[in-house]
C-alpha cells in the first residue's frame, strides 16, 4: 500500500494547488483524479476577479479577455451599465490554466495519478480506497478537493442537491460585443439565477445561465433568449457545456478526523454568482498552514484551525450572500423592472461602479443600506417583510 503524508482527492485548479503548496514544503504528497484528461469538459463560465493573481500563479497565456464592467438587464431590458476605471475580471481558458496547476504540482514533487476512482476513505485511520476497492492509499491526512459530488464530503454531510447550470459558447457572426463588458439578464423565472454573456472576442462569448430547473428546462430558456433577441440574428453555437455549482451550507463541516474538505467539496462558493474559484485558492491558502503543523507536530486536532479561520473569515459575507439571494428570488418581473428603473432614476450606478465587487459583496449592500438606497429601490420587499434579514 503505497503511503503519502497527504493524499489529495482531486486534480482540479483547488486540489492542483493546495498539493503544490504542499509539495513545496517538502511534504510527500498524492493526487487522485478520476479523469484521464484535467480539466475536460470545461464546466464553468471562466470569469474570475483581478484578485485571483494575488492568490495565484496565472501566466498571461491562459487570459483570453480583460473586463472593466457591466451591462446589466432588467425582463423588460431596462439597462444598468456599470465599470471600473482598470481591469476588474479576467477570463480565463479554464481547461489550459487547469492543465497548468496540475503540472506546476507535479514539478514541485506530488504524484499525479490521473483515472484513479477513488470509492470510500476512511477519514480516521486515513485510508483512500481507489478502483473498486483494489487498491489502497494511505495518508496521514486526507484533502478531498473533489468537487460538488465529493465522496469525501458525503462521509461526514448530508450535501444538498446541486443547483444545474448550462452554457454554450457562440458566434455571432458579427461585431457586436463590447469586449470589455459582460452582460447579465435578469428575470423571476430563473432567479436568483440570471443569464450571463462573457465576450471571447467581439463575436464570440460564452453565454449561459443558472437557477432551480432541470438541464432541459434551463437549455430551453437559454435557446429561447438567444433566438428572440434581434441584435444575435445569425448566431451558431459551436460547443455546449453543462456543469453543476454546489449550495452553500453555514452548517456544513469542512474538518473530520485526519480530512478536510476545499473548494466546491467544501461548497465554498459565492451564493449570488455560483463563482468558486477565487474564494477556492483563499482557502487553501488558509488551509496550508494549519496542514503543516498537524503534519510537523502529528497532532490532527490542529487542523480545526482551517475551519475555525474560515468561519470567522466568511461566514458574515457569505450569509449576507445568502440573504441578498433570498431577495432575488422573491421578485417578479415587475419587481425587477421596477428595481432597475429606480436605480438608474437614483443614480446608482455610480454607486455600483465604486463600491461594487464580484468577489465581496458586503461593503456594495451596507453602503446602499447606509444610503437608504436600498429601502428606495424595493419597497415591496420591506411590505412583506424581508428587511428582517439583517436584523
Amino acid at each position: 500500500m503505497m503511503s503519502y503524508d497527504v493524499v489529495v482527492v482531486g486534480a482540479g485548479p483547488i486540489g492542483s494547488t493546495f498539493a503544490r503548496k504542499m509539495a513545496q514544503k517538502g511534504f510527500k504528497v498524492g493526487i487522485l483524479e478520476k479523469k484521464r484528461d484535467i480539466g475536460v469538459p470545461l464546466q464553468c463560465a471562466g470569469l474570475l476577479g483581478k484578485k485571483v493573481k494575488g492568490l495565484n500563479i496565472l501566466p498571461p497565456e491562459f487570459i483570453i479577455n480583460k473586463v472593466q464592467g457591466a451591462d446589466l438587464y432588467s425582463p423588460s431590458h431596462h439597462l444598468l451599465s456599470v465599470a471600473k476605471k482598470e481591469t476588474a475580471a479576467y477570463v480565463l481558458d479554464r481547461v489550459g490554466y487547469d492543465k497548468f496547476l496540475a503540472k506546476l504540482a507535479v514539478e514541485s514533487g506530488a504524484d499525479l495519478f490521473l483515472n484513479h476512482n477513488v470509492n470510500g476513505v476512511d477519514t480516521e485511520k486515513g485510508v483512500v480506497h481507489v478502483n473498486n476497492g483494489k487498491d489502497k492509499i494511505k495518508g496521514d491526512l486526507i484533502v478531498g478537493a473533489d468537487g460538488y459530488r465529493s465522496l469525501i464530503s458525503k462521509k461526514f454531510n448530508n450535501t444538498p442537491e446541486p443547483i444545474p447550470a448550462a452554457q454554450v459558447l457562440v458566434d455571432f457572426g458579427k461585431n457586436l460585443l463590447k469586449i470589455d463588458h459582460v452582460r447579465l439578464y435578469v428575470n423571476s423565472k430563473i432567479s436568483p439565477g440570471f443569464i450571463w454573456i462573457i465576450p471571447l472576442s467581439e463575436s464570440t462569448a460564452r453565454v449561459g445561465l443558472f437557477g432551480n430547473q432541470d438541464y432541459q428546462h434551463l437549455n430551453t430558456i437559454l435557446k429561447e433568449f438567444l433566438n428572440k433577441n434581434k441584435d444575435f440574428e445569425g448566431f451558431s453555437i459551436i460547443k455546449k457545456y453543462h456543469g453543476m455549482i454546489p449550495v452553500y451550507d453555514s452548517k456544513k463541516k469542512i474538518v473530520k478526523d485526519r480530512t478536510i474538505i476545499l473548494g466546491d467539496a467544501a461548497s465554498q462558493i459565492k451564493p449570488t454568482t455560483g463563482g468558486g474559484l477565487t474564494m477556492g485558492f483563499k482557502c487553501v491558502n488558509m488551509a496550508v498552514e494549519p496542514v503543516s503543523k498537524a503534519l510537523d507536530n502529528e497532532d490532527i486536532k490542529i487542523l480545526r484551525e482551517y475551519e475555525i479561520e474560515y468561519r470567522k473569515k466568511y461566514r458574515n459575507e457569505l450569509n449576507t450572500q445568502l440573504k441578498v439571494q433570498k431577495i432575488f428570488k422573491s421578485l417578479t418581473d415587475a419587481d425587477l423592472d421596477q428595481m432597475f428603473l429606480k436605480l438608474k432614476e437614483e443614480s446608482a450606478e455610480d454607486l455600483i461602479s465604486e463600491y461594487g465587487d464580484m468577489d465581496d459583496q458586503s461593503p456594495l449592500i451596507k453602503q446602499m443600506i447606509k444610503s437608504g438606497l436600498i429601502f428606495k429601490i424595493i419597497p415591496k420587499i420591506i411590505s412583506r417583510g424581508i428587511t428582517t434579514l439583517w436584523k
